[in-house]
């Protein structure tokens, strides 16, 4: 087992798809070798990005047992959890724990807009079913649940809850986080257009979704950052702020798996019902990625950065 440090980079995979719909695993080790040659610190399974709406809970062990056999034991495989029900949540915990989920990133209920009592007693319930460490996802955009610092407060009496992937889009919560908590969670930025702010605010690693088509560029403005670097850094993000732009749209699915198939480490199909791109929209995202390809960056030897 590889216990997550929660710093760093870890993509939240895209799940491929042959046309037929069925999962396309050799485009998966693909992707996911690419990622561990770019020197990412973890791979999350199952996520928004991952079509977790989609995929059924078999499909993850799947793709997890499929990680693990590619990457090896001490590389950390995260699983996503993303239920309706506490007992279904638990029941899922339980199973990937046996078949050897490293750690897990947490959601609140789905479908059902929980208080703050209810949040908290399901991230516990869960957390007391897996010895596992287990990250909060704080995204009140998109999931319309915000777990305040309140909450955090009530859930670090459970030591396994470690880390939150902070995507509220308001990049003063690192500071309030910190001030509150000093070091007790791992906070993880889950906005690529924020994380260079939120890194340089002290924020300890990036939940990165255009990682899945540029994982050597993602990987070096972390570790150019992390250096003090940050002139280095900047000039790369500049670059790379107007495809970053793609993780803030409903479509980032589509639009990240035209990415990766542009940079031959992914495919552009889709579960329904997710549709392709078309015409005016397919064009657009393309000639996006196009002209990010066409003055690529020179990195520097980022991976020789401790």
């Amino acid at each position: 087992m590889a216990n997550p440090q929660w710093k760093g980079v870890y993509p939240a995979l895209l799940t491929p798809f042959h046309a037929d719909e069925s999962i396309d695993e050799a485009m998966f080790i693909k992707n996911l070798r690419a990622q561990i040659d770019a020197g990412v610190d973890g791979v999350i399974i199952g996520g928004s990005l991952g079509e977790a709406s989609t995929l059924l809970n078999e499909e993850k062990i799947q793709l997890l047992q499929v990680a693990k056999k590619t990457a090896g034991p001490d590389f950390p495989i995260i699983l996503n959890i993303a239920e309706s029900t506490t007992k279904a949540a638990v029941a899922f915990a339980k199973a990937a724990t046996g078949a050897g989920a490293d750690g897990f990133m947490l959601l609140p209920p789905m479908r059902y807009k929980s208080d703050d009592e209810e949040t908290v007693t399901y991230f516990k319930a869960v957390a007391n079913a897996t010895p596992r460490s287990i990250m909060i996802y704080n995204n009140p955009v998109d999931y319309k649940i915000e777990v305040t610092l309140d909450m955090f407060a009530s859930l670090a009496a459970c030591e396994n809850i470690q880390a939150v992937k902070e995507s509220t889009r308001d990049v003063s919560n690192v500071t309030r986080m910190k001030n509150r908590f000093g070091d007790r969670f791992k906070i993880l930025c889950g906005v690529d257009t924020l994380a260079l702010e939120e890194l340089c605010l002290g924020a300890d690693g990036w939940i990165a979704g255009l990682v899945d088509a540029f994982p050597r560029e993602t990987v070096a403005i972390y570790r150019l950052i992390k250096a003090g670097r940050l002139a280095e850094a900047l000039s790369i993000y500049r670059w790379f702020l107007p495809v970053l732009e793609l993780d803030i749209h409903p479509k980032l699915v589509q639009y990240i798996k035209v990415a990766a198939t542009l940079t031959d480490i992914g495919s552009p199909h889709v579960r329904a019902p997710r549709l392709p791109l078309q015409e005016e929209e397919l064009y657009r995202v393309t000639k996006i990625v196009e002209d990010a390809l066409a003055c690529r960056p020179q990195l520097p030897d980022y991976l020789s950065i401790n």
